[in-house]
């Protein structure tokens, strides 16, 4: 049953644009958690009462989801009263304030974890974006994220990748044609897969883009011969950077180029040496630490 229900949850929130998931995915997280009721809340807190909390940064780092943070205290109480200090993007230091929200006091509790689940991952990940962003200055390379992401909670932590520096990949396997190894290794050949690739682009979305995956300086000459006019990138997976530079010579600007595969804050600027217009880092998002924040009463 349970499997049963995640899969309905993922096929809506694939079908929805941003906002319509994150509306999606605040709903579906508030009824995990609140179930038949916050009886914790319930018990002690008579329903109409008002209150103040902040929210207090106690590590440094990038701050990311103030604004989601707002949109889910609204879900909840479409009439709170939301202060920001910091704006998504912002250093933020221990002992800073994010926000200051006031509203009832149940819709405070009943937002509490959901806000600093949310604000705790996306602020890791737009920290580490950052750190990544940061050793690219001064290159033309610009870093990207990947679909290696937790299920269902992809729209915020491409958000967060965002508003760290980086930039988004394709969202999912809706808006972009990525022809990786397996894709190639099942249709028989490069060739045949760019053949059948562009065809069904032209026949149903003419606008979406196709990216293929090599393996090998072999590889690069074959997307060469068969994708010219066809193929927009070709990802260089798992090459050294000095593989990289023999295939940008001979891909000689004709098609974007992605490096991808074992890129880590250590020699990230020997790919960007190379020239790749991108490279793409799922670490960004499954290697990120969560930020340490908390929400706290306010008590005049």
């Amino acid at each position: 049953m349970a499997l049963l229900v995640f899969r309905q949850v993922s096929l809506v929130l694939s079908m929805l644009n941003e906002d319509e998931q994150l509306n999606a995915l605040v709903t579906a997280a508030l009824k995990e958690d609140i179930g038949d009721g916050d009886h914790s809340t319930l018990c002690c807190i008579p329903a109409g009462v008002s209150g103040k909390a902040v929210l207090k940064i106690k590590q440094d780092g990038i701050i990311a989801g103030i604004t989601v943070a707002e949109k889910i205290f609204r879900q909840v109480q479409h009439a709170v009263a939301f202060t920001k200090y910091l704006e998504d993007g912002e250093p933020a230091k221990f002992g800073d304030k994010a926000f200051e929200v006031e509203a009832k006091v149940h819709t405070i509790l009943q937002c509490e974890r959901l806000v600093l689940n949310c604000m705790q991952r996306m602020s890791g990940i737009a920290t580490l974006t950052r750190k990544y962003s940061d050793r690219l200055k001064g290159y033309k390379t610009k870093i990207l994220d990947t679909r290696k992401t937790t299920p269902n909670f992809r729209v915020l932590e491409k958000e967060a990748v965002r508003i760290g520096g980086g930039e988004n990949h394709r969202m999912g396997l809706y808006d972009m044609i990525m022809l990786k190894d397996n894709h190639i290794d099942y249709c028989g050949s490069i060739a045949k897969a760019i053949q059948l690739a562009y065809e069904y682009v032209q026949s149903n979305k003419p606008a979406m883009k196709i990216e293929v995956e090599t393996r090998s300086v072999d590889d690069v000459k074959k997307v060469i011969a068969a994708g010219e006019g066809r193929v927009t990138r070709i990802m260089l997976d798992n090459f050294v950077p000095a593989a990289i530079v023999e295939a940008m010579v001979i891909i000689n600007g004709r098609f974007e180029t992605e490096a991808s595969g074992g890129i880590n804050l250590d020699n990230i600027i020997e790919y960007a040496d190379t020239g790749v217009d991108y490279v793409s880092v799922g670490a960004l998002i499954h290697q990120a630490q969560s930020l340490d924040l908390s929400l706290k009463a306010v008590i005049n």
